[in-house]
């Protein structure tokens, strides 16, 4: 009797390193191997979601960025990120810090106005802020650091046939320096990032 009972527990046990054998290469054909691609897209991905969390889209009469504010609001929308749209106005060094500056106030006004439009046609919420500064890169650094930015997004000011500087240099000096990603787009002469009006023109933004 007690033989009968050892023979039985050992065929229980090869039985059931069968039946795992059997289950475990039915799990890995029905769930291969990811190949790198795959893994490489999923670590992208995690990686976007982890950066992307507060976007500032920065204007200026230098940094036109129309045709990156309807690409920053898609991105917002799809990592449920925050926007905040700022137009930087520059205070002349031979004048007071707080001096008036009404003209470009009002241009500021226009040019925020539209990004709100842009970012409503897309469904993604918007901050807007004007601030006066002696010098635009120093004020979007700033401003990046208070709103502990993931992602800044400017458009681009070619100033290269003056200067030899591409992109400008408020631009290249906020690249540089940004504890955080930056997004830099340069328009094509046949670019389609410009988010289109119903009566499908293109919406300019600070035009005159």
């Amino acid at each position: 009797m007690t033989i009968l009972l050892h023979v039985n527990i050992v065929g229980s046990a090869i039985a059931f390193a069968i039946l795992a054998s059997i289950a475990s290469i039915l799990w890995w054909m029905l769930h291969p191997p990811s190949s790198r691609a795959d893994i490489a897209a999923r670590a992208a991905e995690q990686t976007l979601k982890r950066l992307v969390g507060s976007i500032i889209v920065v204007f200026s009469p230098e940094i036109h960025s129309e045709h990156m504010m309807a690409l920053a609001a898609r991105i917002a929308r799809g990592q449920k990120a925050d926007v905040l749209a700022a137009y930087i106005v520059e205070v002349p060094f031979m004048l007071p810090a707080n001096a008036a500056m009404e003209a470009e106030d009002r241009v500021a006004l226009d040019v925020l106005a539209a990004a709100e439009a842009i970012a409503q046609k897309y469904g993604t919420p918007i901050r807007t802020t004007t601030i006066h500064h002696r010098q635009t890169a120093q004020a979007v650094l700033d401003l990046a650091k208070r709103e502990r930015a993931h992602l800044i997004v400017m458009g681009s000011f070619r100033e290269g046939k003056y200067t030899g500087a591409p992109l400008g240099r408020a631009i290249e000096q906020i690249a540089a320096h940004a504890k955080c990603d930056v997004l830099i787009g340069v328009e094509g002469e046949h670019g389609t990032l410009l988010t289109k009006t119903a009566e499908g023109n293109k919406t300019e933004i600070g035009a005159t």
